[in-house]
């Protein structure tokens, strides 16, 4: 009896599909634009899009790899100056006059050269977003692969972990700088935050995680791939 699986029975069409997915996903992501910029969460445009949230603390190199997976240098501003960036930042995703998702970079957080005030601010603010934008679809979350999830970083899980929780939002961790780690400092790194984010969804397909280099473009298809699957998915289910 031949496999069940066509992908077993031809590895390399299987090998073919996977290469078409991650270019059409690359070309996606790709297309990305600025659309708006906001400090407070009444600011932000009502939005029948899928939102997808990029968070992550100041140098975890989070405008960097969005950089990198929309493959343009200056779409998420960078600075050399980790904790400037002090706006929710929204880009727009699709063909030009009919978008199809939202890519929202959120303020780095944890820098401790930014006042107390300000952080408190942006902590509100990261929180209730997570907590109630109705648009948002997807979180990414940036965490330096050499350091693992901080206490910071579980903080903001646990805002967004009931949503998640109930299939509603999906997640993926991105270990960032895995350039920098050991073949076996990467494995470890992988294995432990799979343990730590194990029970947060019901669903195993609504959480994920994955090794990141914006350097070495190290997991760059993959989450394009993902990426452009929570929005289609999205898309394609009623608006709540």
């Amino acid at each position: 009896m031949p496999p069940s699986n066509p992908a077993l029975a031809d590895p390399p069409a299987a090998a073919t599909a996977a290469r078409s997915a991650a270019v059409k996903a690359l070309a996606w992501t790709h297309t990305a634009r600025f659309l708006t910029t906001a400090s407070e969460l009444a600011q932000l445009p009502v939005t029948e899009l899928p939102e997808i949230a990029f968070v992550g603390r100041s140098n975890a190199g989070k405008s960097t790899a969005i950089n990198v997976l929309t493959q343009q240098k200056r779409l998420a501003f960078a600075s050399r100056t980790p904790g400037r960036t002090q706006h929710i930042n929204l880009f727009e995703l699709g063909p030009r006059l009919a978008a199809d998702t939202l890519f929202a970079d959120l303020p780095g957080y944890g820098y401790a050269a930014v006042a107390r005030g300000a952080k408190l601010r942006w902590q509100k603010v990261m929180a209730d977003y997570l907590e109630v934008r109705r648009s948002l679809s997807g979180v990414v979350l940036m965490v330096d692969s050499r350091l693992g999830l901080t206490d910071l970083d579980r903080q903001l899980l646990e805002f967004v972990s009931p949503r998640v929780g109930t299939g509603a939002v999906k997640l993926l961790v991105l270990l960032t700088k895995a350039d920098k780690l050991s073949r076996k400092e990467a494995s470890a790194a992988l294995a432990s935050t799979e343990a730590l984010l194990g029970e947060l969804a019901t669903d195993e397909a609504d959480v994920g995680v994955a090794l990141f280099s914006a350097l070495k473009k190290t997991g760059l298809e993959d989450a394009a791939i993902a990426l452009h699957g929570w929005s289609q998915a999205a898309r394609s289910i009623p608006a709540r």
